[in-house]
């Protein structure tokens, strides 16, 4: 049986039931020097965001070759060097599946919290203040909202903005998808000039950089509203906060950020910033679900 390094917490029914199947689990999470030191002792390690497993923690691994097993419990992977580990021995998977209802909720939350401005009269009428008048806000219904990317989630977006009377576009870098009729393709420039609302839903990729950066806030319309609930460094901060500061967003909702904990004081206190500490998949039905799709990966990968 396996021994099991959980770095960054995972459900307790699927942590019990790993345990029920003989293997041992270790939930503690260390930094990184302590890290390199301990993953030479486990055969697999389990990390959602918080653990980056780059290229010197694979190397600290590869001089006991124990480590067999990386396991994201979420959907992303760039905090894993993915290509590096597989280069070198060691299997890596995620949970694509688990989060996407979750992450989905999160956008149209967001999307609700900027259309009424949800997410700053609750800190304003906390401060006494009645401001009635300010908070006129408007309707999702008849809005358009473009989606960046067309997976999992971005679908599971569509389908809960559509119920709300939005019309759906998207843009996909492997182009159009068959069975979403309800939905239009179109490029990249065409769904930053025609969306009131755009939500992100693509990973980051770091020799790419932000994609979206100054040059596409210009091709926007004005008073449009931004959703990122994907990845930090997908929007470039200091272009985000020009364009909100300009006018040219009339709000933007912000979950993930390009450093975490985020240091960005400017816009963590921008009035027309709502703002979530990268909680997309925190859900309890989310976690539940990942942690059954950790116990398939493992039990497929060891027995």
């Amino acid at each position: 049986m396996a021994r099991i390094l959980v770095a960054d917490g995972m459900d307790k029914k699927a942590a019990q039931t790993l345990k029920n199947m003989g293997h041992e689990l270790v939930e503690q999470h260390y930094e990184i020097e302590e890290l390199k030191e301990q993953i030479k002792s486990f055969d697999a390690i389990i990390v959602r965001s918080a653990t980056k497993v780059r290229e010197e923690l694979i190397d600290a691994a590869l001089e006991t070759k124990q480590l067999k097993l990386v396991i994201r419990a979420g959907v992303g992977v760039d905090n894993i060097d993915v290509a590096y580990a597989m280069e070198r021995g060691i299997q890596v998977n995620n949970t694509p599946n688990a989060s996407s209802a979750s992450v989905a909720e999160l956008a149209i939350g967001h999307m609700f919290a900027l259309a009424r401005y949800l997410h700053i009269s609750n800190v304003t009428m906390r401060n006494g203040e009645w401001n009635k008048k300010a908070y006129k806000g408007i309707e999702l219904a008849g809005k358009t909202l473009g989606l960046i990317g067309f997976g999992r989630i971005a679908r599971e977006t569509a389908k809960r903005a559509h119920a709300l009377g939005m019309k759906v576009i998207y843009t996909n870098r492997s182009g159009a998808k068959e069975g979403y009729s309800d939905y239009k393709y179109v490029s990249m420039e065409d769904l930053l000039k025609e969306s009131d609302f755009i939500s992100l839903h693509i990973p980051f990729n770091k020799e790419l950089g932000a994609t979206i950066s100054k040059k596409e806030f210009e091709m926007m319309k004005n008073g449009v509203y931004l959703v990122n609930c994907a990845r930090g460094g997908v929007v470039d901060e200091a272009a985000l906060l020009e364009a909100l500061d300009s006018g040219k967003l009339a709000a933007a909702a912000i979950d993930v950020f390009e450093k975490e904990p985020t240091n960005n004081e400017n816009l963590y206190t921008h009035e027309n910033v709502s703002l979530t500490p990268h909680i997309g998949a925190s859900t309890k039905e989310a976690q539940a679900r990942i942690g059954e799709e950790i116990v398939d990966i493992i039990k497929n990968f060891f027995e």
